[in-house]
């Protein structure tokens, strides 16, 4: 990677999802004739390297795909938008796969199969030990083994590398694991998972700090976003008011563009509106990765306000 800047490396997952557009959810043993059919790529670690890449910044992704169809389709795409695919490898068998129906309400259904993600392995990580010890963040979710994430959160932590944790989908995370944790970044219900139920965001992120976790940056879609620091400084960072009409991967989007701001050099809060912006962008379009928006339309948002 020839970018003098730290790069970003993600250590997650690449699928494929593959959506059914349909007038509504179909019931077991029930056939329905569909509206529409799209294979599009996705997987949270894939999403976020899109995210950070097209706003500029150096990224590579560190994760497995299949030996099938969709494989080589995936690679394609990140190489696209600009990410380094050099530290994929092919795994014997199926990608990363998400079967959906999507209903003419909005309202979907989702199988998740890992697939090639499954088979992330510690190996890959030994394998990136200098791609890894040379990024300014590593950013993970909970996507591929939980061995392998373990591994990587005390590789990193050994290396001396910040990691971000997007812990989606929400799984039980020892404190051991956390406590390598530089930042975490729940949605809502994710951020119930790990203390016990709904609260406050101040509740929330004093039971994570007591968790060993440094900084925790709670996403809240519409009301934006909190971040709250280990050295006690917390606020909200205000949202972009704009008409969503499809918010997956927005978070992912938020996460991507976090870690750009950071490693530019933003404060955390500015650095927050910076991900605000880009996720509001990303929700007033169709898709995971093809919502992901570019540095131009970003700065824009930022600059006027609002996208009108």
């Amino acid at each position: 990677m020839s970018d003098a800047r730290k790069p970003i490396v993600i250590i997650g997952s690449v699928t494929m999802d593959l959506v059914t557009r349909t007038p509504r959810i179909p019931a077991i043993g029930e056939t329905l004739i569909g509206s529409g059919f799209t294979a599009t790529p996705g997987g949270k670690g894939a999403n976020q390297a899109v995210a950070a890449a097209r706003l500029g910044y150096p990224v590579a992704m560190v994760a497995r795909v299949g030996t099938d169809a969709y494989g080589p389709a995936l690679v394609e795409n990140l190489q696209r938008a600009g990410v380094d695919t050099a530290s994929m490898r092919p795994a014997e068998g199926s990608s990363g796969l998400a079967p959906m129906f999507v209903a003419e309400t909005g309202e979907n259904s989702i199988v998740v199969v890992p697939g090639a993600n499954g088979k992330m392995d510690r190996a890959a990580v030994d394998a990136n030990a200098a791609l890894i010890r040379s990024a300014g963040m590593v950013l993970c979710q909970l996507e591929i083994p939980m061995d392998t994430l373990a591994y990587a959160l005390d590789f990193c932590a050994g290396a001396g590398v910040p990691v971000m944790l997007d812990p989606a989908p929400a799984a039980a995370l020892p404190d051991s694991a956390l406590a390598r944790v530089a930042w975490f970044t729940p949605n809502e219900t994710e951020a119930a998972f790990y203390v016990n139920g709904a609260s406050s965001v101040e509740v929330s992120a004093n039971r994570l700090f007591t968790r060993g976790i440094r900084n925790v940056v709670l996403k809240r879609g519409a009301e934006g976003a909190y971040v709250a620091l280990a050295s006690g400084e917390a606020g909200w960072v205000k949202p972009f008011k704009v008409q969503a009409i499809d918010t997956v991967a927005a978070g992912d989007c938020f996460n991507g563009a976090f870690a750009v701001g950071l490693l530019e050099g933003r404060d955390p809060f500015a650095a927050a509106r910076f991900a605000n912006a880009a996720a509001a962008i990303c929700v007033t379009r169709h898709g995971a990765q093809a919502s992901m928006p570019m540095r131009a339309d970003v700065d824009k948002l930022l600059e006027q306000g609002s996208l009108n």
